[in-house]
Order: C-alpha cells, then sequence, then structure tokens
C-alpha cells in the first residue's frame, strides 16, 4: 500500500490548524483553558501572539503549513521503508 503525500499532508495540516484554532477559541470564552499549549505555540510561531485574530491567523497558517510538510514526509519516508515504488 502506498500513501499520497499531498492528501497525508493536508490532512494533517488541516488537523493542526483546527486544533489551534479550537484551542485558542475556547481560551477566548474560558482565559485559563490551555495556556500552557498556546504559550508553547507562541514560543515556535514568530508572529503568533494569544488572543490577537491576526495571531490566530498567523499561527493556523504556521500550523497548516508544519502540520503539511509532516505528513508529506511522513508518507514519503513510509513508501520509501515499505517498498512502493511511485511517490506524490
Amino acid at each position: 500500500m502506498q500513501l499520497n503525500g499531498k492528501a497525508l499532508g493536508f490532512t494533517v495540516g488541516l488537523l493542526g490548524s483546527g486544533g489551534l484554532i479550537t484551542v485558542a477559541l475556547l481560551n477566548l470564552i474560558w482565559p485559563g483553558y490551555g495556556v500552557a499549549f498556546l504559550d508553547v505555540v507562541d514560543a515556535v510561531y514568530p508572529g503568533y501572539h494569544r488572543g490577537t485574530a491576526v495571531g490566530l491567523l498567523v499561527g493556523s497558517v504556521y500550523c497548516f503549513v508544519d502540520g503539511f510538510i509532516g505528513g508529506w514526509i511522513f508518507a514519503w519516508l513510509y513508501n520509501r521503508l515499505s517498498g512502493s515504488a511511485a511517490t506524490e
């Protein structure tokens, strides 16, 4: 079986950015929710700032790109190590 790198990257990117958006929005409702997670995201992604709309947009784009690249690399490694010939 061969994994589609684009599809896996897109899926992981959507899940990552969707998770960040969910935690950030819940943090706006309950200010103590997910603070440690959002502080880590703030430390990792330049331009992301907890509690701002621009920061949420910047962070979700970073999460999507990270997830896409990570998912694509995972699919590529899986296809290479499992002996699948072609990759996406």
